[in-house]
């Protein structure tokens, strides 16, 4: 019988609704929170290295968010946004991918980055929007990107990642496909992950980005960090269904949810997604459970919309102490070390701090130096009108009118 409508062709004479949760989707967990492995839970193949620096990279994020948030409540910069609560989720996620596989991040996953070699002066230079920012101070603070580390600049707009995400994975794909059969003629070198919150799953880009990989057979993960709050506003206000991963399994896409703060059950699951995606060439979903313990952003105040108490619960399962509790139970951690580093780093941020502070600011000129090629002459009107506006009001631009030629 020919199935035009794409369905199951489950026939049944009784009139009967399914229910909007009857699909149980179970939650991978492998580490508890002091450490173990749970009964019945298989350890990952982890090397110590890999562990080490996954550790390290969650440890410089925790501290890095620390003084940077501090910094922006000093005026020093205009904005910050902390990965606090997630660290395990990100940094785990990025270890289980190859270094040259495509990340398109939201704005919370400088754990990624840093995990690729991002380095301390690099992330200062574009929280101070100052000229060795990669950017070219262009961006807001943590709008991170680096071509060199396969990392997509960050856009502000929700959820514009995730249809891009599709087509850049398809293209990955494509390098793959016989002409004649249309299948897979090897395996796929590369694959791209899509990270971001459940909040932006509520855009209009999530269904259809998701919809064209499915269809496509895109080889992308998307990775919706599932936090609890999209802003201010929580999940039970944001969306019925059973989280985001049901919303895969609608799509048709192979999907797991897993512990976000479990820093092993992420390592495995992402890795497994990969060997999916590039053996398959098919998306897969995979979407991380895990508290947001600090606010929205730097804009943000949670007191607002949650109580202490709340906050409190979760500060007990804290991703970066599970895993330094297992990393000791291995004995491939030294606790007074630990904390001789963390001192150690602290300062090495501070002097970054006030290193990049102290940067000059991008010339102005480089406001549209390589937006094309050539500059248009719109572009090129619209810039001399600039200057002029800032040569009227000097007092306006203290930053900027003493360096126009």
């Amino acid at each position: 019988m020919t199935n035009p409508n794409n369905i199951s062709l489950n026939i049944s004479h009784a009139l009967e609704f399914i229910d909007g949760h009857a699909l149980n989707i179970p939650t991978l967990k492998i580490l508890s929170e002091q450490g173990e492995i749970l009964d019945g839970a298989t350890s990952p193949e982890l090397d110590k290295e890999t562990a080490l620096k996954i550790y390290s990279t969650m440890r410089f994020i925790r501290l890095l968010d620390e003084r940077m948030q501090a910094a922006q409540r000093q005026g020093r910069i205009s904005f910050y946004m902390q990965c606090l609560g997630e660290e395990a989720a990100i940094t785990a996620s990025a270890a289980a991918l190859k270094q040259d596989d495509m990340i398109m991040a939201q704005y919370r996953e400088q754990a990624a980055l840093h995990y690729r070699g991002f380095t301390l002066e690099q992330f200062m230079n574009q929280l101070f929007s100052n000229e060795k920012d990669l950017g070219k101070g262009r961006q807001m603070p943590v709008h991170y990107g680096s071509n060199e580390l396969h990392y997509l600049t960050i856009s502000s707009p929700l959820g514009t990642q995730i249809p891009q995400a599709t087509g850049y994975a398809y293209g990955q794909k494509l390098k793959h496909i016989d002409k004649e059969s249309g299948e897979l003629s090897s395996e796929i070198d590369n694959v791209t992950i899509c990270y971001f919150g459940e909040g932006a799953a509520s855009e209009g880009d999530f269904h259809a980005g998701l919809n064209m990989a499915a269809v496509h057979k895109a080889p992308v993960i998307f990775f919706a960090r599932n936090n609890g709050y999209a802003i201010s506003t929580p999940a039970d206000e944001q969306f019925k269904g059973d989280g985001i991963a049901a919303r895969g399994v609608g799509y048709g896409i192979k999907t797991i949810r897993v512990d976000g703060a479990d820093t092993l059950a992420v390592y495995e699951a992402t890795k497994k997604a990969r060997e999916i995606a590039v053996t398959t060439g098919e998306p897969v979903l995979i979407e991380s459970i895990a508290y947001r313990l600090g606010a929205h952003s730097t804009s943000d105040d949670p007191s607002g919309y949650r109580t202490k108490d709340e906050e409190a619960e979760f500060k007990n399962s804290c991703p970066v102490a599970r895993f330094k509790a297992w990393l000791l139970k291995q004995n491939w951690l030294d606790e007074k070390e630990d904390e001789a580093i963390k001192d150690k780093i602290r300062e090495e941020i501070l002097a970054a701090l006030k290193v990049a502070e102290k940067v000059q600011k991008p010339a102005l000129e480089e406001l549209v130096s390589d937006v094309y090629d050539t500059p248009i002459p719109a572009l090129k009107k619209q810039y001399e009108e600039l200057k002029e506006h800032i040569k009227q009001y000097p007092d306006a631009y203290p930053v900027t009118a003493g360096r126009i030629k």
